[in-house]
């Protein structure tokens, strides 16, 4: 009897026991309570540090938008006495569309930009197609000088280039302001980083179909390279707009004149009115904020499309 009730009371233990090792065995391991901890420090500090960098940047875009909405003499004040006058007026914002040639700037800058970045996208595309996709002899010497151009500054060359304007009778004109941005090796290498990353069965696929080098570079690799081309487009419209030195060279004739120049007139002519002065390069990074906020999907893609493969 005694050795009955052992026998049978054997088999309960050892399915308890199968069964706790059994949970025991299924249960996930315990995370460290720190791990959470630290991770959601990281991510405190993380926001803490965007912020603290968003009002670092914003502070003097809303200071230069008061100073525009302030008058002239409170303007030459100081910073006290515009961040204490709150009667806003936009007095300054009339004197430019009224006295500076505002609309012939943006009609200039908007032209000069346009065709600067439509002729950039293709001519850096082509080239970077080649060194891409291509195998020839010099290769690797082409991609070096075009590293090597990325390095030098663009203010060095400003001479060379109004010389050689000036022997081909193009002062003076849009042309001018164009030709000298399309080369741009910065483009060439982010076309080239982003045309390495696509894979090459499509463009074995398509030389199996019959098609040849431009066939693959216009319906195979540009389709495919739409983020990439947002970004250098965007990029080289900002570049072009913003810039100064080029312009203030070549251009003499006021209804040619950009954006920067134009500013530049405008603060030679109205003194110390920083009011105005404001108001001027407020109007003058409008296009450019509205074009970054609608397109910034597309320059994160494309910059990051760019990838740093190699």
């Amino acid at each position: 009897m005694t050795t009955t009730t052992a026998t049978t009371s054997t088999p309960g233990r050892a399915g308890r026991s199968g069964v706790g090792g059994a949970i025991s065995a299924a249960a996930p391991p315990a995370r460290p309570s720190g791990a959470g901890i630290s991770g959601r420090t990281f991510t405190i500090v993380t926001w803490i540090v965007l912020v603290v960098f968003a009002v670092i940047w914003l502070i003097p875009s809303l200071f230069a938008l008061k100073t525009s909405l302030s008058e002239n003499g409170v303007a030459a004040l100081g910073a006290n006495e515009i961040l204490s006058h709150w009667y806003p007026t936009l007095h300054s914002y009339s004197t430019l569309f009224g006295a500076g040639d505002i609309w012939n700037w943006y009609l200039a800058s908007a032209i000069t930009g346009i065709i600067t970045t439509l002729l950039t996208v293709v001519f850096a595309s082509m080239a970077a197609f080649a060194l891409s996709r291509m195998r020839f002899r010099g290769r690797t010497t082409v991609m070096l000088m075009i590293l090597l151009g990325i390095m030098i500054p663009s203010q060095v060359l400003i001479v060379p280039i109004f010389e050689m304007l000036g022997a081909a009778n193009l002062l003076n004109t849009y042309w001018a302001v164009i030709f000298p941005q399309v080369p741009a090796v910065i483009s060439v290498f982010i076309f080239k980083q982003f045309f390495d990353g696509i894979p090459r069965e499509l463009e074995e696929a398509a030389r199996i179909d019959g098609a040849g080098l431009w066939k693959i570079y216009w319906s195979v690799i540009m389709p495919l390279s739409r983020p990439v081309i947002a970004a250098v487009a965007i990029l080289t419209f900002v570049g072009v707009w913003n810039n100064l030195l080029l312009p203030l060279f070549v251009l003499t004739n006021p209804n040619l004149m950009t954006i920067p120049v134009g500013l530049a007139t405008v603060q030679g002519s109205f003194g110390q009115r920083f009011a105005d002065i404001q108001a001027g390069a407020i109007l003058a990074a409008l296009p450019l904020v509205l074009l970054y906020l609608v397109f910034q999907r597309q320059i994160v893609e494309g910059v990051a499309g760019t990838g740093l493969k190699g």
